[in-house]
Order: structure tokens, then C-alpha cells, then sequence
């Protein structure tokens, strides 16, 4: 419990503010958490699992989102995500990883703000969870989605008939129609993606930053001319949005490495 107080009490030292909302759902959090940790160097690896035990950063890569009712944390929690105007310049859009927005969330100031706490101390188990976790929230294109619909949350639609919204169904939906295990589908990514693993590891921040962006502006687009045919949707998207997890796991497992190298 000290430990924990002491992590949120650094952390909020330098993220002021953070509210209630959720980006991929479990199975997309586990199937980042599980390609990142099968690119962990050996040295890595080990390392992580002194912190968060054998696997645990698959098993804990959810847990940011399953603790938001408790009481010990803050009442705001947008650390979550980074919501963005459309339209933006190229250069916007990348200035905002060092001139942080002042509203719409604190998403890019958090990863710098757990960047800087692990730096100080490789073994803080909360402060690793919650990069795990909010690492690959920054490759939900719902979550640098627009500012004037809550990041999807306000575009409301149907899934296969069910009341739901275009935020949720970027988070899990999507996800879910395959119907593969989170396990399933990291297999599958590897199989599909592993051959461009060289050229996704010498992308920058920037790069990934924009990819992530203009995929938004894609899905922005495509909903206002959809017809609402569920079978569509997922057979125009799921490929980009495999790519987004895939691309997430590596990148992540590539800032552990440098962590923990």
C-alpha cells in the first residue's frame, strides 16, 4: 500500500488531472502485452518478471483499467488517452508529444512522466503496469480521437444490432469478431506481421504518433458515408486494426528493452 501511495503521489506530481474511460478492451491489452513480451530481450525479460512475476505483464496489463472504481486513486483518470481535433498539420499532431495539450487528456505526459519514474527506479511495479498498460492505449485510434465527441464516445451505432458506440467498438468489438483467444491472435500476428518487425522497430514516436492519427481521420471519414452493415466494418478494419496491436507490442517491447537493457 505505501509503495502504491508513494508511485501515485510521484505520479500526480506531474500529471495534474485524469478521468474515467477505457481503451482496448482485456483481450487487446493482452494480446499487446504478449507480442511485447515475446520481443523482450533475454536481459529484459528477466528483468520484468522480477518486478511483476513470471508472465505478470501480461496477467497485470489490464489491471489500470479494473482498479479505476477504487477508492484509493484519483477521481479523474484521463491519463487514458490524448483526444485530438481533426484536421491537424503533420507538425501539430507531432508537437504535442513534447507541448502537451491542455485539454483532452494527459495520455503522452503520463508515458513521459512513467518514463522518467522507471528511469529512477527499474523496480516500481505500479509505475511498469501502468506503462504497459497506457503504451498501448497510445495505438487505439479511439483514444487520440476527437475532442468534440469524447473520442468516439458520443457517435453512437449498431453492432450486429446492438446499441453501442464507435469508441466501444474500436476498443473490443472489432477484436471480439474473429473470435480468437488472445493467445490465438498473437500467434496470428507473429505469423502475419513478424516479416516487417525490422522496418516497425526504426519508426519513431513521431511516425507511429501520425500512423495512429491518420488512421482516426480514416475511421472519422468512413462512418459518415457507412450504411451500417456491421460485416463491412469489420472486414474493412480489421486489418488496420491488427496492425495497430501488432505495432504497439513491438514498440513497446522495444522501450522495455532500452529500460532494461
Amino acid at each position: 500500500m505505501k509503495r502504491l501511495l508513494a508511485f501515485y503521489f510521484m505520479l500526480m506530481a506531474i500529471v495534474p488531472s485524469m478521468h474515467h474511460l477505457y481503451a482496448w478492451g482485456q483481450k487487446g491489452h493482452r494480446i499487446v502485452a504478449q507480442v511485447a513480451y515475446d520481443n523482450l530481450t533475454n536481459k529484459a525479460r528477466k528483468q520484468v518478471d522480477v518486478v511483476l512475476g513470471k508472465q505478470g505483464m501480461i496477467y497485470l496489463s489490464t489491471w489500470p483499467d479494473e482498479i479505476k472504481s477504487d477508492t484509493i486513486y484519483p477521481t479523474s483518470f484521463t491519463c487514458h488517452y490524448q483526444d485530438l481535433d481533426g484536421g491537424l498539420s503533420d507538425a501539430q499532431v507531432v508537437a504535442m508529444l513534447t507541448d502537451y495539450p491542455e485539454v483532452g487528456g494527459d495520455l503522452f505526459m503520463a508515458l513521459d512522466s512513467l518514463e522518467v519514474v522507471l528511469g529512477r527506479d527499474k523496480q516500481c511495479h505500479d509505475a511498469l503496469v501502468f506503462y504497459v498498460h497506457l503504451y498501448a492505449d497510445r495505438f487505439c485510434p479511439m483514444h487520440v480521437a476527437h475532442l468534440d465527441d469524447k473520442g468516439g464516445n458520443a457517435v453512437k451505432m449498431k453492432w450486429f444490432g446492438q446499441n453501442t458506440n464507435l469508441h466501444s467498438v474500436w476498443d473490443s468489438k472489432i477484436i471480439d469478431y474473429k473470435g480468437f483467444s488472445y493467445i490465438e491472435y498473437v500467434q496470428y500476428l507473429h505469423d502475419r506481421y513478424s516479416n516487417q518487425k525490422k522496418e516497425i522497430m526504426k519508426m519513431s514516436d513521431e511516425e507511429t504518433l501520425l500512423q495512429t492519427y491518420h488512421l482516426t481521420d480514416s475511421i472519422y471519414q468512413y462512418h459518415s458515408t457507412w450504411n451500417g452493415n456491421a460485416y463491412h466494418y469489420a472486414y474493412r478494419w480489421l486489418e488496420p486494426m491488427e496492425w495497430q496491436l501488432y505495432v504497439a507490442g513491438v514498440k513497446l517491447a522495444q522501450a522495455l528493452n532500452t529500460i532494461y537493457k
